[in-house]
């Protein structure tokens, strides 16, 4: 397995395999890798002849006063867990490689943005768009996977890939779960062992929200109110961010639930923003 820091080896090391017409496909994460990464890994092994991850914590998807300096970071453990799974490059730019002095090009998008997440982050999608283009025209996947539990993040890049006529298949992951049901991520490790029990109701409301539209219910402010309810028993510091029911392809939401939709979430719990979301099927 090669470790690579710089873009010109990054690009040298794709081109080299496409030249022997052999396929490549790309796992993009922001490093402390845990079993949802490692899903994504496995599955990103099934769809070509190697795999490349990337590992790179990208300050331009960070808000003011959010979490860059203290996201969790273990690149040695990281890079272990990879060779365990078999990838053949993992690239690991700095900073000032991907974003040198004088840096001022980003990557937009109108709509898909401005919802769920979006709503409280006005520059993540920006910073993600931006820098998973910069990842494609570096790395020159042939595949890449993303996971399911960002569902926002996928839509947006479906929509890039298919706006800017790149190249590249994007394959969704369903979300990897604790077997309590908590869905796993990166920022689970700042849940303190009271709060992470209360972490769970985000599940329980998407259980709830399930079974309710198995018996019928098709009134998304039905699901929301129960929703909400379910959230109350949580502690003081625990605040919605936002409870969304939603057309998952335009992340508009829906007056009706008549055919499959998407019921997205997050939820502060204390200092710890989690995210979380299902499909609903009538």
């Amino acid at each position: 397995m090669k470790v690579i820091a710089s873009i010109s080896e990054m690009t040298r090391f794709s081109e080299a395999i496409r030249k022997k017409d052999q396929s490549i496909a790309f796992v993009p994460t922001m490093g402390f890798l845990h079993a949802g990464h490692l899903a994504l890994m496995t599955k990103a092994k099934e769809c070509a002849d190697h795999l490349v991850v990337s590992i790179f914590v990208n300050p331009a998807q960070f808000g003011p006063n959010e979490d860059f300096s203290t996201y969790p970071r273990a690149l040695e453990k990281d890079l272990e867990k990879c060779r365990e799974i078999g990838a053949s490059a993992i690239f690991t730019p700095s900073d000032d490689q991907m974003y040198p002095s004088g840096y001022e090009t980003y990557v937009t998008l109108e709509r898909l943005p401005f919802h769920l997440c979006g709503l409280s982050r006005p520059d993540f999608f920006r910073g993600v768009a931006t820098v998973v283009t910069k990842l494609f025209n570096i790395v020159r996947p042939h595949t890449a996977v993303f996971g399911e539990k960002d569902f926002q993040q996928l839509t947006v890049i479906r929509r890039l890939v298919k706006d800017l006529n790149l190249d590249i298949d994007i394959v969704g992951v369903p979300i990897v779960r604790e077997p309590d049901g908590l869905a796993m991520s990166s920022r689970n490790k700042y849940l303190s062992e009271t709060q992470r029990p209360h972490a769970l109701l985000l599940h329980r409301c998407l259980e709830a929200a399930e079974n309710s539209v198995k018996q019928g219910e098709t009134d998304p402010g039905n699901i929301l109110a129960q929703a909400t309810d379910i959230l109350a028993a949580g502690p003081e510091d625990m605040r919605v961010d936002y409870l969304s029911v939603c057309d998952p392809d335009t992340l508009e939401a829906v007056a009706v639930i008549q055919e499959k939709t998407l019921m997205a979430m997050a939820v502060w719990l204390g200092k710890t923003r989690l995210i979380d979301n299902r499909l609903l099927v009538p």
